[in-house]
């Protein structure tokens, strides 16, 4: 019996430690309309880097877009759009994060 608990122990250990490399990054581009000039995108930036999970992050500023690369264990869409809002400039998801 004792050996039996252990064994689930130890399975449910390496389930644990296993479970963040199911996490795949998911990619989402978010269009920031009031981005109008060229420190715009160094704010918005900065604000995406702050989000727990935020892998990769490319401001494209002549399209007033930004495309971001997370770990939706750690984060999702409503996060990003919400820490482009709070830092001044409001962003819609183009489409469902892939």
């Amino acid at each position: 019996m004792k050996n039996l608990k252990a064994m689930l122990v130890a399975v449910a250990a390496v389930f644990v430690l296993v479970a963040p490399a199911w996490a795949s990054p998911k990619t989402v581009t978010l269009n920031v309309s009031g981005m109008t000039c060229a420190a715009c995108p160094i704010t918005v930036k900065k604000a995406l880097e702050k989000v727990s999970g935020v892998s990769k992050i490319d401001v494209q500023y002549e399209k007033k877009q930004v495309v971001v690369t997370f770990d939706d264990t750690k984060t999702n869409v409503d996060a990003l759009v919400k820490a482009t809002t709070n830092a001044g400039y409001p962003s819609q998801a183009e489409s469902n994060a892939k």
